[in-house]
């Protein structure tokens, strides 16, 4: 039962981008959604279950794509916590060029990301893909989602690494303080929404503040 108290309390969303892929080996570029982990993240993904094994986790919401579920199951090990997965929560889509393999791609994807991130210009996109108003209105619609259905309540929610970038540097007035930070594979970071705003009180990729 949900209390007052539960109302009055921060969502707790442990985010973090799945483990490591064969599309990330491979180096190919898109959302690409039946890549599957790879050993290596596969052994990063039980990493992270073990970092958020004492958290009181109710829920674990991932993206459609193979390597996030795969993730969310090796996180979803305590009795009771189910797996929902969120289609907003997809990889940025790049069009004609999913899949590709190409390094030109791969440039302008990283071009464009930067532009969504560091200049603020979300009309750009690759090809004929998600353009940055896109991709922030949908990855934030479902943290919004995700977190009206949990007061006061921790889940986990795995992502992408564009994706949840481009919405997390905006909710969390981050900015382009996160460019050049790349969220690493399957590292969970905490991010609340008391009501009113939301805030992250570290970036994984960030070096440790100075004691």
């Amino acid at each position: 039962m949900i209390t007052r108290d539960d109302m009055d309390a921060p969502v707790r969303i442990w985010c973090l981008r799945h483990g490591e892929s064969e599309n990330v080996t491979a180096a190919l570029a898109g959302a690409l959604p039946n890549a599957a982990l790879t050993e290596h993240g596969r052994q990063q993904a039980i990493g992270a279950a073990r970092v958020l094994a004492r958290e009181p986790i109710r829920r674990v919401y991932s993206s459609t794509a193979l390597r996030a579920l795969q993730t969310a199951g090796l996180l979803a090990a305590a009795p009771g916590v189910q797996i929902e997965s969120v289609p907003d929560l997809v990889e940025v889509g790049i069009g004609r060029h999913e899949g590709s393999g190409d390094p030109a791609v791969r440039r302008r994807t990283a071009e464009v990301l930067r532009s969504w991130v560091v200049e603020r210009e979300l009309n750009e996109q690759v090809a004929d893909g998600e353009t940055g108003h896109e991709v922030l209105a949908r990855t934030t619609k479902a943290l919004q989602r995700i977190a009206q259905r949990h007061p006061g309540e921790t889940v986990a929610v795995v992502g992408h690494v564009a994706g949840l970038t481009v919405a997390l540097s905006e909710l969390c007035a981050l900015g382009s303080s996160v460019w050049g930070a790349p969220l690493p594979h399957a590292e969970p970071f905490l991010v609340e929404w008391d009501g009113a705003r939301w805030s992250c009180a570290a970036w994984p990729a960030w070096p440790p503040a100075d004691p």
